[in-house]
C-alpha cells in the first residue's frame, strides 16, 4: 500500500493546560443518543440478516432518524404518558436480492423495540412509542458499487468522500465526564437510587485547575413520593458524581444537578419513564457523542453521523473509529509520544485501506525527535489501516460503542 502519511508537531498547548476547557456526554436515554442508538442497532441488524441469507453484508446507510417528543403529565408518585414518543427511521438499504424481498419494516421495528425495551427500564414500548419506518431502497450507483467489492477488489471500495479524526490520550475532565455519566447510568447506581432515569447529561467545565460539573438527570416520579424525596435523589445524584471524581483523583468544586429547578412539583425535571423525550424534547441521529462518547469542544470532531452507516466500506464511519484507535495505540504503546491527533480522508471508489490523507499531529515527550519515533508510527498506523476491512466483526457483533 502506498499510503502517504503526513507527521508534524503539534504547536497549539494542550488542551488540559489552557485556562478553560468544556467537555459534554449525553448519556443513554437522552433524545439524540436514542436516536443514534436505533440507527446502529438497526444496521447491525440487517447486516446480520443480510450474512445470514446472502452471505455477505449489502448496501445500507440507515443514518437518518428523528425522535420526536411526546406529552406526558407527572405528579410525585407517578403520572402518564399522554401522547406517544414517535421515532422516525429513515435511510437506505438493499429490499431486493433476486427476487428475495428483505423485510425491511419489520427489522427496523423489532430491532428498535428490543433496544429500547432493553436500556429504558420505565418505558412502555408498546403504549409509550410510535415507531414509524421510511427506510427506501438505495441508490443504483452505490449498490453497484457496493456489490464490485467482491468481484473486483481485495479490500471494500469507500462509498463516501469522508474524513475522519480522533485524539489521545483523554485529559482529566474529559475523563471525569465520560465515567460520571457512565456511572450513573449504571446497574448498581439504579438500584441504589431507583429515582435516576437513563437521561443523563453531563456538562463539565475547568476553569484553571476548578472543575465544575452540571447533571441534568431525569427523575422517575413513581420513586419520588414528595419534594423532599426529590431534593434527596438531586444529592444521591450528586454524591454519586463526587464519588468518581475522587476515584479519577480529581478535584471537583461545584456539582449542579437539575439547575433549572423551581421550588414546586411542576417547576422539577419530573418524568414518568426517565426520559425527556415522554414530554417534548426531541431527537436526532448524529447530534449527539462523538465516536469516543464525548462531545469535546475544544478538540477536532467529525460531524459525522457514524452511527447507522454501514459497517463494511463507508469511510464516514469507519475513519472515525480508526482515527481514534490510532490515536490511543501511539500515545498508550510508542514511548515518547504523549498526546496524537489523527486525521483520515477517504475518497469514494478507492480501497478504503488506502485513505487520500493520513496526517498526524503527535506532541513528543521533551527530549524526543519526530526521527525517534517516525518508524513506529508508520508501522502503527499501517497495522490499523490493514485491519480496518474487519472493523465490521466487532460493529455488527455490539462491541464497539459508537457515542
Amino acid at each position: 500500500m502506498a499510503m502517504h502519511l503526513e507527521i508534524s508537531l503539534l504547536d497549539s498547548p494542550a488542551v488540559g493546560s489552557l485556562s478553560l476547557e468544556i467537555v459534554e456526554r449525553k448519556g443513554t436515554g437522552h433524545p439524540d443518543t436514542i436516536c443514534d442508538a436505533l440507527a446502529e442497532e438497526l444496521s447491525r441488524t440487517l447486516s446480520r440478516y443480510y450474512l445470514e441469507h446472502f452471505g455477505l453484508i449489502l448496501h445500507h446507510n440507515v443514518d437518518k432518524g428523528l425522535l420526536c417528543g411526546g406529552r406526558a403529565r407527572t405528579v410525585f408518585g407517578g403520572g402518564e404518558v399522554l401522547e406517544p414518543i414517535e421515532l422516525f427511521l429513515t435511510g437506505r438499504a438493499t429490499e431486493t436480492v433476486a427476487g428475495a424481498k428483505v423485510p425491511l419494516q419489520e427489522l427496523a421495528v423489532e430491532s428498535s423495540r428490543a433496544w429500547l425495551r432493553q436500556h429504558l427500564r420505565h418505558l412502555d414500548v408498546d403504549r409509550h412509542v410510535r415507531l414509524r419506518c421510511h427506510i427506501r431502497s438505495g441508490s443504483a450507483e452505490l449498490t453497484e458499487l457496493f456489490l464490485r467489492q467482491r468481484e473486483a477488489v481485495r479490500v471494500p471500495l469507500a462509498n463516501d468522500t469522508s474524513c475522519g479524526v480522533g485524539y489521545a490520550p483523554f485529559d482529566a475532565l474529559e475523563s471525569l465526564v465520560l465515567q460520571v455519566e457512565r456511572h450513573l447510568n449504571s446497574p448498581e447506581v439504579k438500584a441504589a437510587c431507583p429515582a435516576i432515569g437513563e437521561d443523563i447529561k453531563v456538562m463539565g467545565v475547568r476553569r484553571g485547575s476548578d472543575i465544575s460539573l452540571t447533571v441534568a438527570c431525569a427523575m422517575v416520579a413513581r420513586f419520588v413520593a414528595d419534594m423532599p424525596a426529590y431534593l434527596a435523589a438531586k444529592e444521591q445524584v450528586a454524591e454519586f458524581a463526587r464519588e468518581v471524581a475522587r476515584q479519577v483523583g480529581v478535584s471537583v468544586a461545584d456539582i449542579a444537578v437539575n439547575a433549572a429547578d423551581g421550588d414546586n412539583e411542576d417547576s422539577i425535571y419530573l418524568t414518568v419513564t426517565g426520559t425527556s423525550a415522554e414530554s417534548g424534547d426531541d431527537g436526532e441521529v448524529g447530534r449527539g457523542n462523538r465516536v469516543n462518547g464525548l462531545i469535546a469542544f475544544y478538540r477536532p470532531m467529525s460531524m459525522e453521523a457514524a452511527a447507522g452507516k454501514n459497517p463494511v466500506s463507508h469511510v464516514g464511519k469507519l475513519y472515525n473509529l480508526l482515527a481514534y484507535r490510532i490515536a490511543q495505540h501511539l500515545t498508550s504503546e510508542v514511548d515518547g509520544i504523549a498526546e496524537a491527533y489523527c486525521y483520515l480522508l477517504g475518497r469514494i471508489g478507492h480501497p478504503i485501506d488506502d485513505p487520500a490523507v493520513v496526517d498526524l499531529k503527535l506532541r513528543l515527550a521533551p527530549g524526543v525527535q519526530l526521527a525517534d519515533v517516525q518508524a513506529r508510527v508508520d508501522e502503527v498506523t499501517r497495522y490499523h489501516l490493514a485491519s480496518v476491512s474487519n472493523l465490521w466483526h466487532e460493529l455488527i457483533a455490539g462491541t464497539v460503542t459508537l457515542f
